[in-house]
């Protein structure tokens, strides 16, 4: 009777960041963790690859409510002023 195949074990996949500001604190938390130096390889790698999809994440965000703002502007982005 022939073996079945081994499937290779996988890691849990990190959650969606409940917020905005929760996926900035996580990725500055990775940050710090990474210039650190005290990282194994593979769990800098890790981390590497969490804070590129954490970034990715605050990018969309951060997009969409320039799209928001647009809007509410009447399609007109305004510059930001200094006070």
């Amino acid at each position: 009777m022939p073996k079945a195949a081994a499937t290779p074990p996988t890691l849990p996949t990190p959650s969606e960041p409940a917020s905005y500001e929760a996926a900035l604190q996580e990725l500055e938390d990775l940050v710090a963790r990474i210039e650190a130096g005290q990282l194994p390889l593979e769990q800098m790698l890790t981390s590497y690859q969490r804070g590129a999809e954490l970034l990715q994440f605050c990018r969309g965000k951060l997009d969409a409510v320039q799209d928001q703002i647009k809007l509410l502007d009447e399609g007109v982005l305004k510059p930001w002023t200094s006070v």
